[in-house]
């Protein structure tokens, strides 16, 4: 543990207060000590309000899986697809068009939102693009050709990006260091659950022979507005912002607002106060070009690394779940159950994440996870080649097994690890810049995707396993290397650790003078 002590350089802020060492080993030594039901108890608020600001998640989930199961729907393919065989079919081009709306807008959304996260803060960002979603929405709701369908899904996504970086660093600036991996993995359980209500309300919708299959899917997205809207005016302001905004006074009471009445608020505001101080004297910065410095660099690689390995091993195929059940064989009611199915095994996966992470660590579940999700991957290639219909059941389970490993190992685990990894000065900028990079690394799976499996084009089908199998290769190898062990670590000893170059391995039993 680092002692505090002053000096000119000392910023603004912490001149207001006095920062005690005792106070802030006081705190740090309580949260090491804290269970998970004890901090549950202590910081019931912050949870609730980190689990809150999450909910933008489900809508930037829902699109995009909606979309790709819109494409099995026979009223959509009839109003906006072509005659293919015996019925109607979605081209490649305009699924590859439609499909990269949204990570191309999260490409843009997600860089611009770390500008008015740290001039306007948190609350105020998620806010302004909540509203902006509901009117975008009406695009979509309203649309009646493929052109005007395109441009909604791309506005869309130019403010749904921004909620996959608002969500996860709220969460880890609000929770208590036992809450800290179920509070930013919970971001996956909203991924997941916006892919589930999808799935769910095309399969509803599917029976219907007007416009209204596609334009009720779409118009449920306000149902989550309806959710947020109430909860905007009362929602306290992260306190990390506060902090580095010097407004003590206001951080002070955000975090009363956030914690019960036996925890040590001084003590708690000492400590963001203590690590804030030590990054600026690391000069961590606080701009995207500090993201990239060598003080920083080793931080984003592994944020970067491990949320676009979701990618790479993957989960872009989840969108096309549905779709690619029906190519593979089954019947359209019988895809659209498995494809529901998929959907709430990997819900239900994420729950077991939480108590993994609390037993196992990060680095562990997301390496082990990954080698189970690689094999599975190369054993639905080696199934696609047995023109068997037992084939197409198992491979079709495999999916289904592989969707639960995904959802109790790295996607929670990606989602906790770079919100730990980043240094608190810059984690909206490094959450922002991962996102980027995966949501590029998205853009060229929903280019190639639709080619890949489209009975039109290279109608590959489940031998897109080997494809995905040895992308996730290297992923592995880079993540045995790379990524550290950082359970039960404050982000002032990950501070410390970063800076004296601790190894890889080492983090786990890492002793901090």
């Amino acid at each position: 543990m680092a002692t505090a002590t002053k000096s000119p350089e000392t910023p603004t802020a912490v001149q207001k207060l006095s920062i005690n060492a005792e106070e802030v080993r006081e705190i740090i030594e309580i949260e090491h000590a804290l269970t998970f039901r004890e901090a549950l108890s202590l910081y019931p608020k912050a949870i609730g309000w980190s689990f809150y600001f999450s909910l933008g998640v489900i809508m930037l989930a829902f699109d995009p899986q909606l979309l790709g199961n819109l494409y099995a729907v026979p009223a959509f393919q009839k109003d906006f697809g072509y005659p293919f065989e015996d019925g109607y079919i979605i081209s490649a081009a305009w699924q590859t068009g439609l499909g990269i709306g949204n990570p191309i807008g999260q490409v843009v959304g997600a860089l611009a939102a770390g500008y008015p996260m740290e001039w306007y803060g948190r609350k105020k960002t998620f806010n302004v693009c909540v509203i902006a979603v509901a009117g975008l929405v009406f695009i979509q709701f309203f649309a009646r050709s493929l052109q005007v369908l395109l441009a909604g899904e791309l506005l869309a996504g130019l403010v749904l990006g921004t909620f996959v970086v608002i969500a996860p660093v709220y969460a880890s600036e609000v929770s208590p260091l036992a809450m800290r991996s179920v509070s930013t993995s919970y971001v996956n359980l909203c991924f997941v659950t916006g892919q589930l209500l999808g799935n769910g309300v095309a399969a509803a919708a599917r029976h219907l022979q007007s416009h209204w299959a596609y334009s009720i899917p779409f118009a449920t997205q306000w149902f989550w507005v309806l959710v947020i809207l109430p909860g905007m005016f009362f929602a306290p302001e992260s306190p990390w912002w506060l902090v580095r905004q010097n407004r003590l006074e206001d951080a002070e009471n955000s975090l009363r607002r956030l914690t019960s009445d036996k925890i040590n608020v001084k003590a708690v505001l000492t400590q963001i106060m203590e690590t804030d101080r030590l990054e600026t004297d690391m000069e961590a910065g606080s701009t995207y070009a500090d993201v990239f410095k060598k003080v920083n660099w080793r931080r984003t690689e592994i944020a970067i690394g491990v949320y676009s390995t979701q990618v790479l091993c993957g989960v872009y195929l989840i969108n096309y779940g549905t779709y690619f059940f029906t190519l593979a064989g089954l019947e359209t009611a019988q895809a659209f159950n498995m494809g529901i199915g998929f959907m709430a095994i990997g819900w239900v996966s994420v729950f077991l994440s939480w108590y993994l992470m609390q037993k196992f660590g990060r680095r562990t579940l997301f390496g082990v996870g990954l080698t189970i999700l690689t094999v599975l991957m190369f054993l639905v290639g080696i199934l696609d080649l047995v023109p068997t219909t037992g084939a197409i059941w198992a491979k079709s389970s495999l999916l289904l097994v592989w969707n639960s490993v995904y959802n109790w190992s790295v996607g929670p685990v990606a989602f906790a690890i770079f919100c730990e990894v980043s240094a608190t000065r810059v984690r909206s900028k490094t959450v922002a810049v991962a996102t980027a990079v995966q949501a590029l690394f998205g853009i060229i799976m929903t280019v190639a995707i639709p080619y890949l499996i489209n009975p039109d084009a290279a109608n590959l089908g489940g031998k897109l396993g080997f494809f995905f199998g040895t992308l996730s290769i290297p992923c592995l190898v880079w993540c045995y290397f790379r990524v550290p062990e950082m359970k039960g670590r404050t982000y002032e000893e990950l501070d410390l650790m970063f800076e004296q170059k601790v190894p890889t391995k080492a983090f786990k039993n890492y002793t901090i003078d």
